[in-house]
């Protein structure tokens, strides 16, 4: 069954770090190796949380991000959930291309998929779910 946590994020880029910490400390009370949740988990759900923020939201202040915590005896799946419209993340390009060296989208995604171990969206874009084993 898991230990699960929910909580609703205002749309402040100022907030992404408190709601960060205290995800993190429930995921180690919760049993998640205290260096994972430093490190992998904590930079993850700052990207999924600026992004949902700032792109998902549109920085409109009337609107929140949902955070949604399960932690298991095998992994860790967090989902963060914006109002936005969504976005196509196939559509999204490499951002360690050459070409797109010199651009700024997309690096907060390439992140997210390096830290954790599965990355899924909605259909409609406006949802990441990352996974994050205990292995």
């Amino acid at each position: 069954m898991g230990q699960r946590f929910t909580m609703r994020v205002p749309t402040d880029v100022d907030l992404i770090e408190e709601a960060v910490d205290l995800v993190a400390r429930h995921c180690v009370a919760s049993g998640l190796s205290p260096r994972r949740a430093r490190f992998n988990l904590r930079v993850a759900l700052c990207e999924a949380l600026a992004n949902a923020i700032i792109y998902g939201n549109a920085l409109d202040p009337a609107k929140s991000v949902a955070v949604e915590v399960l932690v298991t005896d095998a992994e860790l799946t967090v989902n963060v959930t914006d109002e936005g419209s969504g976005f196509d993340p196939s559509a999204l390009v490499d951002p360690t291309e050459p070409s797109q060296l010199d651009e700024s989208g997309g690096r907060g995604l390439f992140l997210i998929r390096k830290l954790v171990d599965q990355v899924s969206f909605n259909d409609r874009g406006n949802a990441i779910c990352m996974v994050l084993r205990r292995a």
